[in-house]
C-alpha cells in the first residue's frame, strides 16, 4: 500500500494500536511494519481487559475512532460480547476548547459579533464534546438558549482519519479473509456518511423540527427547538431546556417523579417512531436524556437518527412483537427476511441459535429483560451464521439497548416486554386509521375499477389464443374440459376476489364516518363489512385448499 507522505505519523499510531489487539496480519500486509520501526508487544489477556484495552486505545486516538469505536458497538455481528459491552461505554467527553475559538466560530458563522447576536453567553461551556462543546445564551429578544458550536479543526481531522481508514479497510477486503466476510470498506463507507451528517449541524436542526412535530402528543415528553436564523452547519441554537441528566439522578429526585409513567411513554413514543414515523432518535443513552424540573423527559442530541421504509418498519414490528412473545421461530423468520443470506447460511443452525438466546431469556423476570440486548445478541448470532443484517436493525438494536438503560434508571421493575405488546396495537391502529386517507382509498378504487375494466379484455384474450390454437402450455397432456373448468374456476375465484376488496374499501371508508352504533370501538356497519370480508376470504382459502388436495 502507497503511504500517503502528510498521514505517515497518524499511519504508526494506527499500526500500534492494530498491534497491540493482534492486527499484526494487516499491519504486514500494508506495509506498515518498516514505518514502525521497533516492535510492538502485543501480550494476550482476558477478553474484558483486552476490550477495555480496545476502548482506552480509541479514545486516545481521538474522536475519530471513538465514534468508529462508537459504531462498532452496534456490530455484535463483527464483535464478541466483550468488546460490544466497552465499547458501548465510549465517552467522547474531552477537555473545553478556548473561548477565544468559540467566539471566532460563531462570528464567523452568524456574521455578526457575539455581543451583538447575543445579550449574553456564557464563556464556561455546560457540556465539551469530540465534535462540539455547549454555551448557556441569552438571545436579544430575552429567549434562553443553548448554543451547540463545531470545534475548529475536527473536520480536517476526521477527514485524514478517514483517508486513512478508507486505505486500510480496501487492503483488508483484498487481502484477508475477515475483509472477504465483513466488508471494512462498505463499513468505513457508511461511518462516512454517518460522521458527515452528524457535522452538519443544519440537518440536526431539521431533525429537531421533525422529531418535536412527530411528538408533540407526548405530554410527558420534550423536545427542543432551533433559532433558524442563528444556526449554521457548525453553530446550532436551540431552546434551553433546564433538567439533569437520566444517569446522575439522586435518590430523593427520583422519589419526586412517576418513573414507571415516564418509561412508558417513552416506550410508547419510540415505537411510534419505529412504527409509524419511520424517524427514529438513535441516541437515547442516559446522558441524552434529561429529566426537565418540571419532571418530563428531554431528548436531546439528535444528531444521530434512523430513518425506516414501510417495509423495514412493518419487519421491525413483527420481530419487537416475536421477542415480547418469546416466539422464536418467528424471530428467526423475521431476521432472515431482513438480512442478506450468505453462502455461510444454515438455516438449521440459526434456527437453533435463536432458540436458544430467546430460551435463554424465558424464566427470567420481567424486569431482567432488556429487549435491545436480545436484539443485540441476534445480530451477533446473525453474522455468526451467515445472515448479514441490514444496518437499520444494528442501529436499532444498539438505540433499544440504550432505552433499556434509560428505562432501568427511572423504573428498575418496569416491564418492558408488556409495554410493548400494549402499546404496539394501539399505535398500529391508529397509524392504520391515519393511512385511510381520502386519497388512499381513491387511489385503491381507480387501482381496483382499472383492474375491473381489464379483467373482461384479458379473460377475451387468453380465450381467442384459445380458440385460434395460439395458447401454449408446457404440459405432457391436455384434457379441455379440465383445463376449461380451471379457466372458470380461476374467474371465479377472481370475481370473489373483487368483491372482497370491494367490502374492504368500502368499510374502509365507512370507518371514518362517527355512527352511534359501534361494534368492539369502530362503527358498526363497517365491523359487519369487514366480517362479511373475512367470511368470504376464509371461504375461498379452504376452497382452494379443497381443489389443491
Amino acid at each position: 500500500m502507497d503511504l500517503r507522505p502528510d498521514h505517515v505519523g497518524r499511519y504508526v499510531e494506527v499500526a500500534r494500536v492494530l498491534l497491540r489487539h493482534g492486527g499484526r496480519d494487516l499491519v504486514d500486509t500494508a506495509g506498515l511494519s518498516d514505518a514502525i520501526g521497533e516492535p510492538v508487544e502485543h501480550d494476550d489477556p482476558e477478553a474484558e481487559e483486552a476490550a477495555a484495552d480496545l476502548a482506552r486505545d480509541l479514545e486516545a486516538l481521538g474522536p475519530t475512532f471513538v465514534k468508529l469505536g462508537q459504531i462498532l458497538a452496534t456490530r455484535a455481528d463483527l464483535l464478541p460480547p466483550e468488546h460490544i459491552e466497552a465499547l458501548s461505554r465510549l465517552q467522547d467527553d474531552v477537555a473545553p476548547f478556548p473561548y477565544e475559538q468559540v467566539r471566532e466560530v460563531v462570528e464567523s458563522e452568524l456574521g455578526v459579533r457575539i455581543s451583538n447576536a447575543f445579550a449574553s453567553f456564557d464563556e464556561v461551556p455546560l457540556a465539551s464534546a469530540s465534535l462540539a462543546q455547549v454555551h448557556r445564551a441569552v438571545l436579544r429578544d430575552g429567549r434562553q438558549v443553548a448554543v451547540k458550536v463545531q470545534r475548529p479543526d475536527i473536520r480536517d481531522q476526521i477527514r485524514r482519519d478517514l483517508e486513512i481508514m478508507e486505505d486500510l479497510a480496501g487492503v483488508a477486503d483484498r487481502r484477508t479473509d475477515a475483509g472477504d466476510k465483513y466488508r471494512f470498506a462498505d463499513i468505513v463507507e457508511e461511518f462516512r456518511r454517518s460522521l458527515s451528517r452528524e457535522l452538519d449541524y443544519r440537518r440536526e436542526a431539521m431533525s429537531l423540527d421533525v422529531l418535536r412535530g412527530n411528538l408533540e402528543g407526548f405530554d410527558r415528553l420534550v423536545v427542543p427547538g432551533y433559532i433558524d436564523d442563528f444556526t449554521t452547519s457548525r453553530v446550532l441554537t436551540m431552546d434551553r431546556v433546564d433538567g439533569q441528566k437520566v444517569s446522575g439522578l439522586s435518590p430523593l429526585r427520583h422519589l419526586d417523579v412517576d418513573g414507571p409513567a415516564l418509561v412508558d411513554d417513552l416506550v410508547r413514543a419510540y415505537l411510534q417512531q419505529i412504527i409509524v414515523d419511520g424517524f427514529v432518535h438513535a441516541d437515547p443513552h442516559p446522558g441524552n436524556v434529561l429529566l426537565t424540573d418540571d419532571g418530563r423527559l428531554a431528548l436531546i442530541d439528535v444528531g444521530m437518527v434512523i430513518r425506516l421504509g414501510p417495509e423495514a418498519r412493518d419487519q421491525i414490528l413483527r420481530l419487537l412483537l416475536a421477542v415480547a412473545d418469546g416466539d422464536a421461530e418467528q424471530v428467526a423468520t423475521v431476521a432472515m427476511a431482513m438480512g442478506e443470506l450468505t453462502e455461510r447460511f444454515d438455516q438449521r443452525v440459526f434456527r437453533r441459535d435463536v432458540a436458544g438466546l430467546i430460551g435463554s431469556y424465558q424464566d427470567l423476570p420481567p424486569e431482567s429483560v432488556q429487549v435491545g440486548r436480545i436484539l443485540v445478541e441476534m445480530v451477533r448470532i446473525s453474522g455468526q451464521d451467515g445472515v448479514r443484517p441490514p444496518a437499520e436493525l444494528t442501529l436499532l438494536a444498539r438505540t433499544l439497548l440504550s432505552l433499556d438503560q434509560v428505562s432501568r434508571e427511572l423504573a428498575p421493575e418496569f416491564d418492558l416486554d408488556d409495554a410493548i405488546r400494549r402499546h404496539a396495537s394501539q399505535v398500529t391502529s391508529g397509524a392504520l386509521r391515519d393511512e385511510l386517507s381520502p386519497s388512499a382509498m381513491l387511489r385503491t378504487i381507480l387501482d381496483t375499477k382499472a383492474l375491473v375494466e381489464q379483467m373482461p379484455a384479458r379473460l377475451n384474450s387468453i380465450l381467442g389464443w384459445l380458440a385460434d390454437g395460439q395458447f401454449r402450455l408446457d404440459v405432457d397432456a391436455i384434457d379441455e374440459a379440465a383445463l376449461t373448468g380451471s379457466i372458470k374456476q380461476a374467474a371465479n375465484r377472481i370475481t370473489t376476489g373483487l368483491v372482497l376488496a370491494a367490502l374492504i374499501v368500502g368499510a374502509a371508508m365507512l370507518m371514518r364516518i362517527e355512527t352511534s352504533v359501534q361494534l368492539f370501538g369502530y362503527p358498526a356497519i363497517a365491523m359487519v363489512f369487514f366480517l362479511v370480508a373475512s367470511l368470504m376470504g376464509l371461504w375461498l382459502v379452504v376452497g382452494i385448499l379443497r381443489k389443491d388436495d
